[in-house]
């Protein structure tokens, strides 16, 4: 399975059991095979506004939503490759950009304030987003084990299971190892079935004989929340922000993004 840089696809989400997460990976090895990760930590730094708009946003479930990440597959060194990746979704498909340089180059990047310092038109697209949300910054660390696979059939179909999703807010770096709060019980699993077209009827089999079902979750969405309810703030909905958060000319000019983005998409 090669290596992409461009995704378009529909993802989603479950909650199984150990059990469950078990009985899948055994009932779908004559289909699935582990990808190139196989099994990995995976560390992502995820960036936000002081306000936390993004992922507030996010959590409104709106027609399109937009975030940018840094990915190490491992946990980094400076001189390590990571993906700094845009991710959008618009009207239920998942849409993902991603760039590899090395983890200092990345840092150096998104902590100035310069432009222009990744190629093509993935780096013009980070920059264009970098430049619209002021005050873009590194907000939570989040981690997870991850077991991939993908469809020997149709590599475009993938299934992953992520384990010990851990997030902090402190030592926001890819270098500084795989720790923070739990997310998830333990126990559990969030499976995600990434697909191009449509699920495999095996699939669809599998997880009807378990009784598995679709949900709605966010990693970060939920580290959010998890924050929030320790410091004893509310959780705000992006239509619910407090005035002096968000400006009058800021609504606009972000609804006239979206209004763009999705004619576009």
């Amino acid at each position: 399975m090669k290596s992409q840089n461009i995704f378009e696809r529909y993802e989603m989400k479950y909650i199984v059991t150990d059990s469950q997460r078990d009985a899948i990976v055994r009932e779908t090895a004559s289909h699935l095979k582990g990808d190139q990760y196989g099994q990995s930590t995976i560390c992502n730094l995820y960036y936000d506004v002081p306000s936390y708009t993004l992922i507030r946003r996010s959590l409104e479930k709106p027609a399109y939503k937009e975030k940018l990440r840094v990915r190490s597959y491992g946990v980094a060194q400076p001189d390590s490759s990571v993906f700094v990746e845009l991710k959008k979704k618009a009207y239920g498909i998942v849409y993902k950009r991603r760039v590899s340089l090395p983890e200092r180059e990345a840092m150096f990047y998104l902590g100035s304030d310069a432009m222009g310092g990744l190629p093509g038109q993935i780096g013009r697209e980070i920059d264009y987003f970098r430049g619209f949300y002021e005050g873009l910054a590194p907000k939570m660390f989040i981690s997870y084990e991850r077991e991939a696979f993908y469809d020997t059939d149709d590599d475009s179909f993938r299934v992953t299971f992520d384990r010990h999703i851990l997030w902090r807010t402190d030592d926001l770096s890819l270098t500084k190892g795989a720790y923070g709060r739990e997310v998830l019980s333990a126990g559990y699993s969030l499976m995600e079935l990434k697909v191009g077209a449509a699920m495999p009827l095996w699939m669809v089999s599998v997880l009807s004989r378990h009784r598995i079902y679709q949900t709605s979750f966010s990693k970060y969405g939920k580290a959010y929340q998890d924050m929030t309810a320790l410091s004893g703030q509310p959780v705000y909905c992006y239509h619910t922000l407090p005035r002096k958060d968000i400006s009058t000319g800021q609504y606009e000019k972000r609804r006239a993004l979206v209004n763009h983005a999705a004619a576009v998409l």
